[in-house]
């Protein structure tokens, strides 16, 4: 028979130790620690690929980033703006952001000196990287820095493949962009051997602003000559609309094609365009940010290559006369009809 003495130091020793469990629990309770929210500043820094932002959100959200609860986006869209650019890197730097995100090119130029100053790792989209000093190489981008790359010299050589095509007797081509971008260089030194071995001239035509690029083509026609054909590389100034508006206007006056980027402005539309789909491209992006948060360098981890897609208009072709044939209707992503 028990002694009552006994159970009651039983009961008091159960009573001690059922204390310590709820204390231990309460204690550890309070210190643990809340889930890492990130932040994460995107420099959107060309309104025609704005999409790219919807697409590395959606990225992110397929690897359990959920905005607000895990993840805190501070998104700034602009167009190229040197002063806008770096005002928002800035803001990006002086919030401690956990990781810079930005497009395109320019844009992703200034926030590769923002992380040399401050370390913040950058993940780049939309951008080019030949002749750029943006990366050591593809697969040792070094820094810290890594990205998606747009394989700008590629789809240059592919814009004037399918002018060809549409043009197949074209001798003059013009070439209108934004005077001194940088990117435009990487991507007329690809195409100026092969249109030499075609028997095409290119006539380059490097302007301000719209206005400027009006009295550029005003004076060009003045002289006697059209040209067969306005080619578009990727630079600004052909996915602005004022001055695609004044393109259009020129190709329909001298009733030429304009293609290169998919744009419509004024009532004039481009025959063809030939670019990186943005959502798709800010979803490549998605899994470089993710092993960045994680703990990897950037400048360790690859740049990868966004792929291309052909978009073709072929009403517009049809009221220029245009044959398209089915080999090139058969590489199109999206035909307009």
């Amino acid at each position: 028979m028990n002694h009552p003495i006994s159970i009651r130091k039983r009961i008091n020793w159960l009573t001690a130790l059922l204390l310590v469990v709820l204390v231990s629990a309460l204690v550890s309770g309070c210190g643990a620690e809340e889930p890492k929210v990130y932040k994460v500043g995107v420099l959107a820094g060309l309104t025609f690929v704005a999409d790219i932002v919807d697409g590395f959100k959606a990225g992110m959200a397929e690897l359990g980033y959920k905005e607000g609860e895990n993840i805190v986006c501070d998104v700034e869209v602009t167009d190229f703006d040197m002063a806008t650019y770096q005002s928002a890197l800035q803001r990006f730097a002086d919030n401690e952001v956990d990781l810079i995100f930005v497009f395109p090119t320019e844009a992703t130029l200034e926030a590769k000196a923002i992380s040399e100053e401050t370390g913040i790792p950058v993940i780049f989209n939309f951008a080019f990287i030949e002749g750029m000093g943006i990366i050591d190489s593809v697969r040792e981008p070094g820094g810290n820095i890594t990205g998606v790359r747009y394989p700008g010299p590629d789809i240059a050589l592919k814009r004037f493949e399918i002018m060809q095509e549409l043009v197949p007797g074209a001798t003059k081509m013009i070439v209108p962009y934004q005077k001194g971008y940088p990117i435009v260089t990487p991507q007329l030194e690809a195409l100026y051997p092969v249109a030499e071995a075609a028997g095409v001239t290119l006539i380059e035509m490097p302007a301000e602003n719209p206005a400027d690029l009006e009295a550029q083509l005003q004076a060009l026609a003045e002289s006697g000559e059209t040209g067969d054909a306005i080619l578009v590389v990727a630079e600004p100034l052909g996915v602005e609309p004022n001055a695609f508006a004044v393109m259009g206007k020129f190709a329909d006056e001298h009733n030429i094609p304009v293609g290169g980027a998919l744009m419509s402005a004024d009532g004039y539309d481009a025959v063809f365009g030939l670019n990186v789909e943005p959502v798709a491209s800010g979803k490549d992006a998605a899994p470089l940010a993710d092993k960045v948060l994680q703990g990897t360098r950037a400048g360790t981890i690859p740049v990868i290559s966004a792929e291309s897609f052909l978009q073709i208009n072929y009403t517009a072709a049809q009221e220029l006369g245009l044959a398209v044939d089915e080999g090139l209707l058969s590489q199109a992503a999206e035909i307009i009809r």
